[in-house]
């Protein structure tokens, strides 16, 4: 095989690849017997099709799974050879296919660009203010507070209130005519201002318990169900029963309620304000590394490959997905533009994998690597972020692939500390 690698830019190469003759004759004899193998043509048994009839009916299908075999290995063998860092799929042109002579193809593709880092020493940072006050700890404690509330039917009393929640039945006609979702038996809602498709409906404030009631209400231009789709319509409500919501106070059995290990309210303080320092420090460290890369890049401008921009696209929408989805959304039914929110996100993609290549080049440039007592430090780590056991934590990571990628974050991470080491801060 001969092989040419021509440099087309930093990030694309051109490799001008022939096959010798007696390599395509082989490829295609042995093409043609596994086709006599599989074909049922009359007259003649499986395996003992003559080439020739064989050549009549299927040359065009066989030819094209040939070069796509003879492409395939000649190109990964030829950038292996060669050291060539592809990160995409070649762009391929062909001569046609003979059997008496050597089969030659252009491949053009993107390349990992070597980087050769300068002026990353002395980036400007701003000092991160990673303490808590008492006022965020008592807001985290009300949130919890009131994620552990609970409705209790109210007693003594029939009238509803503002504040108060309802058990109601509803039906509802737009024009006269019943809708999909426009009929229900004890639904709770809450009586408050807002919108009646969220659960908020104020006009049941003064109905007594056994009531009933109409009242009007409009639907917006985008809602889901067409046959109400801004329009206005009529609803009949009949109030079944009331509720308040009872949060439970602040205090030491409060702090056993929440878990976590905190016995005593004093000891479930320590442990939010530890999570809130610990959520900040990550926030920090996150703004810092934005910082960071923004101004490295801006030092050292570099080409990036299409390819690996691509890639960190499908990582970062996969990220986004997976957060929707543990948020109870599906994706799928929420009519989003993928190309539309590709795009929106391009830039940010673009930025990440420069700052992948440009770590990676000060990491390679100051010797910095993951030794085996730092992969075991960062598992320790995740089990104690995670609360898991540290052997379900090691086994998680036990694959190659998996252990090199958390060395490689790991790299990451003390390249980022270096460069922290080195900036001026302010």
């Amino acid at each position: 095989m001969k092989v040419r690698v021509e440099e087309v830019s930093p990030i694309e190469r051109k490799l001008s690849i022939e096959v010798e003759q007696a390599v395509v004759a082989q490829e295609l004899d042995r093409a043609y017997k596994a086709l006599s193998r599989q074909v049922k043509i009359a007259g003649f048994r499986p395996g003992k099709v003559p080439r020739r009839i064989l050549e009549q009916r299927f040359k065009e299908q066989v030819e094209d799974d040939v070069i796509h075999q003879l492409v395939q290995r000649a190109f990964f063998d030829a950038i292996h050879e060669h050291k060539v860092e592809a990160v995409g799929a070649p762009r391929v042109t062909n001569e046609p296919l003979k059997a008496d002579a050597p089969f030659a193809f252009e491949a053009r593709v993107e390349v990992k660009p070597k980087v050769e880092p300068k002026d990353y020493k002395g980036l400007a940072l701003k000092q991160a203010e990673v303490k808590v006050p008492d006022e965020k700890v008592m807001e985290q404690l009300e949130q919890i507070r009131r994620s552990l509330s609970r409705l209790e039917p109210i007693e003594g009393r029939e009238v509803a209130k503002a504040g108060d929640f309802a058990l109601i039945d509803y039906q509802g006609t737009c024009e006269g005519k019943e809708f999909p979702g426009g009929k229900a038996e004890n639904v709770t809602v809450e009586i408050a201002p807002g919108e009646l498709i969220e659960g908020n409906v104020a006009a049941l404030e003064g109905m007594k318990v056994g009531e009933e009631k109409e009242t009007d209400y409009p639907f917006p231009p985008d809602y889901r169900v067409a046959e109400v789709k801004g329009k206005t319509a009529r609803f009949k409500l009949r109030l079944r029963g009331l509720k308040a919501r009872v949060i439970p106070e602040l205090n030491d059995d409060f702090a056993k309620e929440v878990g976590g290990g905190a016995q005593t309210l004093e000891e479930l303080k320590v442990k939010v304000r530890t999570d809130l320092e610990r959520a900040l420090k990550a926030r920090a460290a996150t703004d810092e590394r934005d910082v960071l890369v923004k101004a490295l890049a801006e030092r050292n401008p570099i080409e990036v490959p299409r390819a690996m921009v691509e890639r960190a696209l499908d990582v970062m929408l996969e990220g986004a997905f997976r957060m929707l989805a543990r948020g109870g959304l599906d994706p799928r039914s929420m009519g989003m533009d993928m190309d539309r929110l590709r795009e929106d996100m391009r830039g940010k993609a673009e930025l990440e994998v420069k700052a992948s290549l440009l770590l990676e080049a000060v990491a390679e440039q100051e010797g910095l690597q993951a030794t085996d007592e730092d992969i075991e430090k960062k598992l320790e780590q995740l089990a104690e972020d995670s609360s898991q056991a540290l052997s379900q934590v090691r086994k998680r990571f036990k694959g190659p692939d998996e252990r090199r990628n958390l060395a490689a974050r790991i790299r990451e991470e003390k390249t980022i500390e270096f460069l922290k080491s080195q900036a001026t801060y302010s």
